[in-house]
């Protein structure tokens, strides 16, 4: 590599310049300490909540080393505060005028998995491509390796931590923090960054000066409103302060209910208010449990409730997750004075947390607004900033939060459960909005409890009876089932359903890996005395109309990988998510492209079977959507439950296996093997009715936006005249004080001017329409007579010149289709007198059907 800085290959740096980034825990703060050989950094329990600078003289060089927070193993930078992007992106202003490497701190005692890599891509991003150059990756924890390597450990790894170690261009070293006293690693360390400066031709990185600056200015601004949120705050205390009697007693009781998302530190928050300092088990709250306790001379009755799938809506939880949160009223009679609303303060919050947020919180109703705060966690990741620049830095979605509850929040850091100041003052803010509520409770309605008890009821009572038919079945089965030595096994179903995780379960290790993938895969397994293949496929979207043929044809290729075919198809549903029509629809696409007798060799499958708790999977069955009972149905009562959680429960992967060998036993030993043939003329039929529904959608699509642009075309007309009326009343040559008062004459210029308003948004709007209008027109299938070949759908359809299906002749023959308006101005597509269909669509309706016309 060619540079400026001489022959040699390195220099000897008299300044070096390094900034620490990485995952939380990852080492990074005990590496800054290993480099500048003094404990400068805390570590431990301590977390780097804010880029820390250190400077020390290491070798006779002067070393300035930054600190940085950690970032979450999250896959996405939308689950980031906006906060931590913004300080990542300004870490290199901290060594002024720039570092000379950043150490990216990879641990060697974790995998570092796909996920791992997402999240390392994702955060390098944000700094620009030109970072990599100045990347070297520090592995910690290098007495785990023992007699092993650390390039035996990268190539071990695989694919992700390879890919990592290209990126940094083959940069990387090694630390034994334990042994601080090896002076030698860091002196290497430092002849390696001298090395790496002398590639990058003694350049440093440096922030672009209008990030810089950007960034700064709405810091400022962030910092602004914040304040005044603060003071607002205050000032709406003091006020609650005034409705509390003087030398008043402290309330005698409070109850209130904890809302909020997984994994948000709900039950931690209830532990800390409750005193409680017992080790949480991490097990995931299925029921709705209050809890009571004394605060001093008030006793508190705390109410934990199951957690919603962050940034999903009511409509996408579970039923008998809702019914916990409804039920949550009523364990503490009369009913709660006050609800919690739980939020991180580490993680992003945007406008589907806000539906998800709302959603689940007004199905106990809409007063509750009156009597929520929303409390927020993990608040010694916070650092240094205050809790109002988080609330203004996220944006409108946490904004419009703290409004809904009439900005009333608090903070707390579950990591200092002994600072009682923290609930104390909780406490204050509790009662001051007791106080504001007349000092009543919130009166829940009493016929929600009587609907959940006989909706309880009725449930149990199905379940039993879809529970004794599949012991009936099993009973005839019996006799005919024999254990198999060999089951081959295909995944099928949505994606992030769990498929690859339950394939892992079933084969006892670690071979899918646990991300969307887009291939299908095939792995084999000794298991429970049998040789077990299971096929994982690609998951499909939740969506039918997002299904692509690519997608659908790498789905059904998984058979292929088994060519005399499989025992069972296992249809993978997740136990935590709503199963709808929606996702019903994609489900019966996809098992539409098999032959119809792929329902006698599938199973339902369910995941994530620890959210069940001590419910059974039938009464969750007859609970949930009648989707899911269609489901279950159509496969003949054949279910399972899984828990991957528990992968040595090796009880629940048997009994799966015996399931199959029943199902066997019932299909006389058949293994599913359709024609392959078959199932791709299935996807061609698919995606050419898929091409006719698109067209026909364009079609409408096109006539509605052009009767669209007539009537605004018409309506100005109308306007212009009326102003040309207007005008030329306001110029009669008569005498004005004899025609009209002056009050008249103002209001005539009022509506004139009015009137030009409406014209000039009118003029906007049809340039817009025409705009709106000539892309539609692009989409159309032209006529398909003459040699010009058409251009869009029809042109990726085979052999255009001469049509060679029924589906190809529905084209051309749509593409001939006039669309025009009839009395009641609807759009109407002009078929031909003889086509035998007609079809009317109203003009605001984009939803369109065709239908047969009986009366030719």
């Amino acid at each position: 590599m060619e540079n400026n800085l001489g022959e040699k290959k390195s220099i000897t740096l008299s300044e070096v310049r390094v900034i620490l980034i990485g995952g939380r825990w990852a080492g990074k703060s005990s590496s800054g300490n290993t480099i500048l050989r003094q404990e400068r950094f805390e570590c431990g329990r301590t977390r780097t909540a804010q880029s820390e600078v250190r400077h020390e003289v290491v070798d006779g060089r002067k070393l300035t080393v930054v600190d940085a927070p950690g970032w979450r193993s999250s896959l996405s930078l939308k689950e980031i505060p906006e906060v931590d992007i913004q300080r990542f992106k300004l870490n290199a202003s901290k060594c002024p005028p720039g570092p000379q490497v950043f150490l990216l701190v990879i641990p060697v005692d974790s995998a570092f998995s796909v996920e791992h890599r997402k999240t390392v891509e994702e955060h390098m991003k944000l700094l620009g491509e030109r970072v990599w150059r100045y990347t070297m990756v520090l592995f910690t924890c290098g007495d785990i390796l023992g007699e092993k390597t650390i390039e035996q450990h990268i190539e071990s790894e695989g694919h992700s931590l390879k890919w990592l170690i290209e990126r940094c261009r083959n940069w990387y070293h090694v630390f034994n923090n334990k042994e601080k006293s090896n002076l030698s690693q860091v002196t290497l360390l430092l002849e390696k960054i001298d090395e790496m400066v002398w590639y990058n031709n003694g350049s440093y990185y440096k922030v672009d000066e209008q990030t810089f600056t950007t960034i700064k200015e709405k810091q400022r601004e962030v910092t602004e409103r914040a304040k005044k949120r603060q003071r607002r705050a205050e000032e709406q205390q003091q006020h609650m302060k005034t409705l509390v009697p003087e030398g008043m007693k402290p309330i005698p009781k409070l109850q209130m209910i904890l809302l909020g998302s997984r994994g948000t530190g709900k039950t931690s928050v209830g532990n800390t208010v409750l005193g409680i300092k017992e080790q949480e088990d991490g097990k995931r709250t299925a029921h709705s449990v209050a809890r009571r306790g004394f605060v001093g001379e008030t006793e508190i009755t705390v109410v934990d409730t199951p957690g919603w799938w962050k940034g999903f809506p009511a409509l996408n939880t579970p039923e008998v997750i809702k019914e916990e949160l409804m039920r949550s009223m009523f364990l503490c009679p009369p009913g709660p004075h006050v609800f919690l609303v739980v939020i991180d303060a580490d993680a992003s919050f945007n406008a589907k947390h806000l539906d998800a947020v709302t959603t689940h919180v007004e199905l106990l109703g809409e007063e509750v607004w009156r009597r929520t705060i929303v409390v927020f966690t993990r608040g010694d990741w916070l650092g240094t900033h205050t809790i109002e620049e988080y609330i203004e830095g996220e944006g409108e979605a946490l904004q419009s939060l703290v409004e809904l509850c009439g900005n009333r929040y608090h903070v707390i850091d579950n990591k200092n459960a002994d600072d009682g100041t923290q609930i104390a003052e909780l406490l204050e803010k509790i009662t001051g909005t007791v106080a504001g509520n007349n000092w009543g409770h919130f009166v829940p309605d009493e016929q929600i409890f009587v609907t959940i008890d006989e909706r309880r009821r009725g449930v149990e009572e199905r379940a039993r009876l879809r529970e004794s038919q599949v012991k009936a079945k099993t009973e005839t089965l019996r006799d005919s089932t024999n254990k198999l030595q060999e089951l081959r096994i295909m995944m099928l179903g949505q994606r992030t359903s769990g498929k690859s995780a339950t394939g892992n379960n079933l084969l006892h290790k670690e071979v899918f890996p646990s991300r969307e993938n887009e291939r299908c895969r095939v792995e084999e397994g000794e298991v429970a005395g049998r040789r077990i293949t299971v096929i994982d496929t690609p998951g499909w979207r939740r969506k039918a109309s997002r299904c692509t043929e690519d997608l659908d044809r790498e789905i059904v290729s998984g058979l292929s990988l088994s060519p005399s075919g499989v025992h069972a198809i296992l249809l993978v549903i997740p136990l935590d998510l709503v199963f709808t029509d929606v996702q019903m629809v994609a489900l019966e696409e996809h098992m539409n492209l098999f032959d119809a007798s792929v329902w006698k060799h599938t199973m339902v499958l369910f995941t994530y079977g620890d959210k069940l708790a001590d419910r059974s999977v039938e009464e969750h069955i007859e609970r949930e959507h009648g989707a899911l009972r269609w489901v279950v149905d159509k496969c003949e009562n054949k279910y399972h439950v899984m828990n991957n959680i528990k992968k040595t429960d090796l009880r629940q992967v048997t009994e799966l296996f015996e399931k199959i060998e029943q199902m066997v036993a019932g299909n006389s030993g058949r293994l599913f093997c359709p024609d392959m043939k078959d199932i791709h003329l299935r996807i061609d039929e698919k995606f050419r009715r898929m091409q006719i529904k698109n067209v026909l959608k364009h079609r409408l699509e096109h006539g509605y936006r052009k009767r669209e642009l007539e009537l605004k075309i018409g309506f100005k007309e109308t306007l212009l005249e009326l102003q040309a009326e207007i005008r030329k009343s306001m110029t009669s040559t008569k005498p004005k004080a004899l025609t009209r008062g002056t009050g008249t004459k103002r209001k005539e210029e009022t509506i004139d001017a009015k009137i030009s308003r409406e014209i000039e948004k009118l003029n906007k709007e049809i340039l817009i329409s025409i705009n709106l209008l000539q892309g539609s027109k692009d989409c159309l299938i032209p006529s398909l007579k003459g040699d010009s070949p058409p251009l869009s759908v029809a042109e990726s359809l085979p052999d255009r010149k001469k049509p060679t299906s029924h589906f190809d002749k529905v084209l051309c023959w749509l593409s001939t289709m006039q669309i025009r308006t009839n009395e009641e101005n609807n759009l109407t597509l002009n078929f031909s007198q003889t086509s035998g269909y007609r079809s009317v669509l109203p003009h605001d309706d984009l939803d369109f059907s065709i239908e047969a016309d009986t009366s030719q």
